[in-house]
């Protein structure tokens, strides 16, 4: 533990070079648009097609890092503050506080992967993917015990809270998983009020009902959307804006949609990473195999950033590490190798272990951001507005205690300028020194 604890606190000189490096311009919020009086009322979302649990949905405390109701403070970038199970797979009636850094922890069996599987589905849907996409596994979602009903249907409930210029935004959805994949219900409100509805009026037409907050002399809006897709992020491509309710629900739901697209799952598959690959665009795979493309990328147009990462590898790999080098062959593909020093004979990737490979992955995921990872944020709002939260179910896997400490101490400094947010899912060896640190949430979950 000491160990782990002194690696956690290591160069206060670097730390402080990493956080100028990892800076940027501050932006102000955007305006919250008024809520019009006495709109007409919206329809609610039916009855889901999982058992309702008793009683209210617990709040999920964190060990560490976590803000208070009341006390939480205003994002200027929309993120997700808050994911909830009301019933997915095991988890029922959980909801679980997300900060700028939230470990996972717990026994097998006791729902960190679907917990994270649940975020990285949601975050498929507001990117415009389809329920098929996002939940290739739907059946598997379904929760533990629960009973078709008279039609045969069984499905799951989730949702999350998105922060940010417009104030905190609900998002709540209904999918039926059997007997067809589709959903039945969809919710978007913002303190209490409704501002885009779906119900399934009709099993025997692939489309919901929805409504959504209009004002002025026609109250809501209804019409018919797909029942395969997230509706809200279909409103910015339905809704005009011309009153002040729809600047609410358009201002609602971009906010949502931002803070879902801008999300990198990220699992390093050290097998796929060792052999030369082809020179490409340099964005970063969530599998991390083309690491080598990408650091040829970085050595070459962020110099300050792989000169961290650089400092990085020093103390995530064996030996001496005089720097990150790359060869690129005429027309042959791109080889990493660790620059050993002089008189050293560099080490290709492929001669790495598993550990070592993972955790040069991680860290440059941590250092660097959306520029070099194949994530496609919101194109039409500034860098400086957005942050990328990025999924690493088992972020410690194959890393030995030294790594992992080192890997904390990235994400803290990353994480603490506001631009990257870290969810990830670890071992109770990395879990137990996180709860020590300052700024870590770490959420325990039991089997």
């Amino acid at each position: 533990m000491d160990a782990t604890l002194d690696a956690a606190g290591r160069s206060a000189a670097v730390a402080t070079t990493i956080a100028v490096a990892l800076s940027d311009a501050p932006a102000g919020p955007a305006p919250v648009v008024p809520v019009p009086a006495g709109p007409a009322p919206v329809p609610a979302v039916p009855a889901p097609v999982v058992p309702a649990p008793a009683g209210p949905e617990p709040w999920v405390p964190a060990q560490a890092g976590s803000a208070q109701a009341g006390s939480a403070p205003s994002h200027r970038r929309p993120v997700v503050t808050e994911l909830r199970l009301s019933a997915f797979g095991a988890h029922r009636a959980a909801a679980f506080a997300l900060g700028p850094l939230t470990l996972f922890a717990g026994p097998s069996g006791s729902g960190k992967s679907q917990a994270l599987a649940a975020y990285e589905a949601l975050a498929g849907l507001g990117s415009g993917a389809t329920l098929e996409e996002a939940f290739p596994d739907a059946g598997a979602r379904i929760p533990d015990r629960a009973v078709p009903d008279a039609e045969r249907r069984r499905g799951f409930r989730l949702g999350c809270t998105v922060d940010g210029p417009a104030g905190p935004v609900r998002l709540d959805l209904a999918v039926q998983a059997e007997p067809a994949l589709r959903i039945v219900g969809e919710r978007l409100s913002q303190d209490g009020q409704i501002l885009l509805s779906t119900a399934l009026r009709d099993p025997g037409r692939r489309s919901v009902q929805a409504g959504w907050l209009t004002g002025g002399t026609i109250g809501v809006t209804r019409a018919p959307l797909p029942d395969d897709r997230l509706g809200t992020a279909l409103l910015p491509l339905r809704v005009a804006g011309a009153t002040a309710g729809q600047r609410q629900v358009l201002a609602a739901a971009e906010q949502v949609v931002v803070a879902l697209r801008s999300v990198f799952p990220c699992d390093p598959r050290p097998e796929r990473m060792r052999a030369p690959v082809p020179r490409g665009e340099g964005r970063l795979l969530a599998d991390c195999a083309n690491l080598a493309d990408v650091l040829r990328r970085t050595r070459h147009e962020c110099g300050t950033r792989h000169a961290l990462l650089t400092e990085a590898a020093r103390a995530g790999c064996a030996g001496p590490v005089a720097g990150l080098d790359v060869r690129v062959p005429e027309g042959g593909p791109v080889t990493a190798v660790l620059d050993r020093g002089p008189g050293r004979p560099a080490t290709e990737l492929a001669r790495l272990g598993t550990g070592e490979l993972r955790f040069l992955a991680l860290a440059l995921v941590l250092l660097t951001g959306p520029g070099v990872l194949d994530v496609d944020p919101a194109a039409e709002l500034l860098s400086a507005r957005q942050s990328l939260t990025v999924l690493a179910d088992g972020l410690d896997r194959g890393l030995d205690r030294g790594q992992s400490a080192e890997l904390l101490r990235l994400a803290l400094l990353s994480c603490g300028r506001g631009h990257i947010r870290l969810v990830a899912a670890v071992g109770e060896e990395t879990a137990a020194a996180a709860r020590h640190l300052p700024g870590v949430a770490v959420v325990d979950l039991t089997a």
